[in-house]
């Protein structure tokens, strides 16, 4: 007889593969949960062959696991989207609501698991109104922050109009759903500094952001003159962080080492975002998905995060950190992460200064293995993932309060 007692884990997202910082970051908090305190059940949206495609890696990190029908991409999902503009909920969050996710989170809350947690934000919305037992929300971003740095960047008004509405509807889906929660996970002390100041949240947890030191092994700075940029390129901040890149800061870079040349990894890389660095005759490569982004790290002498647009933390950076390419980014690229500028890592705000970084990198070898051996020593005494995990699983201490539901009224549309 199973003693352990259960967690429900609710994502909006089915977490195979892994392609996404927040996918790292759930995957791993659960594999090292796996077997523990805690009995797991995951539910998220799926469908039967994704399923049996990745029926061992869903072994390794729950131990039962139930879900609704993955939304279709394509036309009618971008036509519903665009409908959703009217909605009382920002347009993500009202993407993530279905009747289905409903009912099967209901299902799942029936049995009455002893904890229930809700990954990202954006799952808040399958929660029905009360949640008896103990609750999490676990929180990857301070979401509307996201919303005002889009604002803020765009030079399109009419863009900067629609982003001011989202923001505004963030805000107060944010702020509502906080609030319904036992207790809030950050993954900062500046994410949970940003709760409480903003949205009076008092009951934060805040765990470290974890890599798996033993997968991203330390191969040490190179001889080449490769940069490396690693992240979803379906993601809007990092379009936006690779056209600043290719705009403001790459002709200074080719022009101090004429050698460099740059891989940008991840998923679904924009057509006209490729065809731009073609038609400049850039010595840039989009690779698209890959199965390892080691195969392409490794061997890097920097990896750059350029980022004007983004929240929470950044695991690309430690796994770059922990495999030996030296990180030249942005203060928001490194947000929220307890390293040292010019110890581990370069910081760099301004176009020039960011090219510079870089240039002398790929010439001074010497800075380029002290920061990359640092990193690595860094990363291995503060950032195991395991450690993350026992630290996610202390939340189990939190108790139910009975408090009134707080969240906006949905408009008629989003009711279901």
């Amino acid at each position: 007889m199973n003693t352990r007692p259960s967690l429900l884990f609710v994502s909006p997202r089915f977490l195979f593969p892994v392609d996404s910082g927040g996918k790292i970051r759930t995957t791993q908090i659960l594999r090292g949960m796996k077997g523990g305190t805690f009995r797991i059940l995951l539910a998220s949206p799926a469908d039967p062959e994704l399923v049996r495609t990745h029926r061992e890696e869903l072994d390794a990190i729950c131990d039962e696991f139930t879900f609704w029908p993955a939304p279709e991409n394509g036309l009618l999902r971008k036509i519903a989207r665009a409908s959703f503009l009217a909605s009382s909920l920002p347009i993500p969050v009202r993407t993530d609501l279905s009747r289905p996710a409903r009912h099967v989170v209901q299902q799942a809350l029936a049995v009455k698991p002893d904890v229930v947690v809700f990954d990202f934000l954006h799952s808040a919305v399958l929660a029905p109104a009360r949640l008896p037992m103990p609750s999490v929300l676990f929180t990857h971003n301070v979401e509307a922050e996201i919303f005002h740095r889009h604002c803020e960047t765009t030079q399109n008004p009419l863009s900067r109009a629609l982003w001011r509405n989202q923001a505004r509807k963030m805000v107060a889906f944010e702020k509502a759903a906080l609030a319904r929660f036992d207790v809030v996970v950050a993954v900062s002390e500046r994410d949970a500094g940003k709760f409480k100041a903003e949205y009076g949240c008092k009951d934060t947890f805040v765990i470290p952001t974890g890599v798996d030191t033993d997968h991203f092994r330390h191969v040490g700075s190179a001889e080449r003159n490769d940069i490396v940029f690693c992240g979803s390129m379906d993601w809007l901040a990092n379009q936006d962080a690779i056209r600043y890149f290719m705009d403001e800061i790459w002709d200074a870079i080719s022009t101090e080492v004429p050698g460099a040349q740059l891989k940008v990894v991840g998923r679904s890389p924009p057509e006209g975002l490729v065809k731009e660095a073609g038609r400049r005759s850039l010595p840039w490569q989009f690779t698209g998905f890959v199965d390892d982004v080691r195969d392409h790290v490794a061997g890097a002498a920097v990896s750059i995060i350029p980022l004007r647009i983004g929240g929470g933390t950044r695991l690309k950076a430690y796994e770059s950190m922990a495999m030996g390419p030296v990180v030249v980014s942005t203060s928001i690229g490194m947000e929220g992460l307890p390293v040292i500028d010019g110890l581990h890592c370069l910081i760099a705000d301004k176009p020039q200064q960011f090219a510079m970084a870089v240039a002398h990198l790929l010439k001074d070898r010497e800075q380029q293995r002290r920061i990359s051996t640092a990193a690595r020593a860094f990363v291995e005494e503060s950032c195991g993932y395991r450690a993350a995990a026992r630290a996610f699983e202390a939340t189990r201490e939190w108790k139910s309060p009975v408090v009134p539901d707080p969240r906006p009224p949905l408009s008629k549309s989003d009711r279901y």
